[in-house]
């Protein structure tokens, strides 16, 4: 008889790539916008720092939580960027924001236990919820009240199984950043219910316009109730480096090391100099970096706000759009189905975030140059035009 799979594996929800699936190996001129890939390359300076670490002889293997200097210019950047009281010994270095958020699922979520997503949410992390064993509920944020968090959306949905939230600040898909005061809402729900709060905050360094990202371990009462995992991955353009990280309490760290100890032992030992050259490098460089995302945002949201029955937010943070397109009569998924079939732009369905992003698309500015993203935008404007 066939070999079984793990019912974690059976009975948990199929990973889906979307537009991306849809549109890979598909003949003719296509534009992706679909994905979150970073268009700037990694900057020099931490490649020369990673190559010369390299040949330096850092090969072998190394600190299990990350180099030490390298979890201490995280501290060092956490206090005095995001305010929050952390020591080198609450880092641990990660592959990634995904495997930083798969340690903390793990180590913190039982069989029978609820995690909380906000929604639109970031479809990884139903994933990794329920390869712990847990169940997700889902709280629809309003997009009439600009996916405001409110208190009277979320606090209904929690049960005594509730034992996590997971936050994404910037959100990815909708482009917002989460203001103190509904910060301050989510923090009182934790507190107040004996709650995990799952920070995923990949985005933070890519604001615009004065927004100001703030990370919720830095409210009062929410350190010690708070894993706060951030990455290189976009703001450094670092994506295939896979280097990221978790910071919190330290009553919280040993149970992800124990997940992370296990799953990889730890981090490639030279790559985590370039990480260190990217926190310790001329900020100039990562500033003109978000210069040219911000000019992409304003090339983007100015076109789609031009195109019929569309209309698009402003963008606060992150490198995506998040147009509404439900004036047109049709779904996300029809809508982005047609784009990439009429026009051969790929965008992702706003549905593919949950029900709450229906009626909506995600555009992705920060992966093209702007003649592409120009090009892009001409090949929408014909379409919405022609409906």
């Amino acid at each position: 008889m066939p070999i079984r799979p793990a019912r974690r594996i059976t009975d948990t929800s199929p990973k889906n790539f979307g537009m991306f699936a849809k549109a890979i190996g598909m003949e003719g001129d296509l534009i992706h916008l679909e994905l979150g890939m970073p268009a700037e390359d990694t900057p020099q300076h931490i490649k020369d720092a990673t190559i010369a670490a390299l040949q330096a002889g850092h090969v072998h293997y190394s600190d299990l939580q990350g180099i030490p200097e390298l979890r201490s210019a995280i501290a060092d950047k956490l206090r005095r960027q995001n305010g929050m009281d952390i020591t080198a010994d609450e880092v641990i270095v990660t592959n990634g924001l995904t495997q930083a958020s798969f340690a903390a699922f793990m180590a913190f979520l039982d069989a029978g236990d609820e995690c909380l997503l906000l929604a639109p949410y970031y479809p990884q992390h139903i994933g990794k919820a329920e390869l712990a064993g847990a169940k997700v509920t889902i709280a629809p944020l309003d997009a009439a009240n600009n996916f405001s968090i409110n208190r009277a959306l979320i606090e209904p949905l929690i049960t005594p199984a509730t034992r996590a939230i997971a936050l994404i600040n910037p959100c990815n898909p909708t482009g917002r950043v989460y203001t103190r005061d509904e910060l301050q809402i989510l923090a009182d729900i934790a507190q107040e219910h004996d709650l995990l709060v799952l920070s995923d905050e990949v985005y933070e360094e890519i604001t615009y316009d004065g927004a100001s990202h703030i990370s919720i371990a830095s409210l009062p009462g929410m350190k010690e109730r708070t894993i706060t995992m951030c990455a290189f991955t976009k703001s450094h353009a670092m994506d295939g480096w896979r280097l990221g990280y978790i910071a919190a309490d330290a009553s919280l760290i040993g149970p992800c090391m124990k997940i992370t100890s296990n799953e990889v032992t730890h981090v490639n030992t030279f790559v985590q100099h370039g990480a260190l050259a990217a926190l310790t490098g001329d900020p100039a460089i990562l500033a003109s970096m978000i210069e040219r995302d911000r000019a992409r945002r304003d090339l983007v949201v100015s076109r789609l706000n031009q195109m019929p029955a569309v209309s698009c937010a402003p963008v606060e943070g992150t490198i995506y759009a998040f147009p509404d397109i439900s004036a047109t009569g049709l779904t996300s998924q029809d809508c982005a189905d047609r784009l990439l079939n009429e026009t051969g732009v790929v965008v992702e369905a706003g549905s593919f975030y949950g029900a709450a992003g229906e009626g909506h698309l995600r555009v992705c500015f920060g992966c093209a140059e702007l003649p592409v993203l120009e090009e892009a935008m001409n090949r929408m404007q014909r379409f919405f035009n022609a409906l």
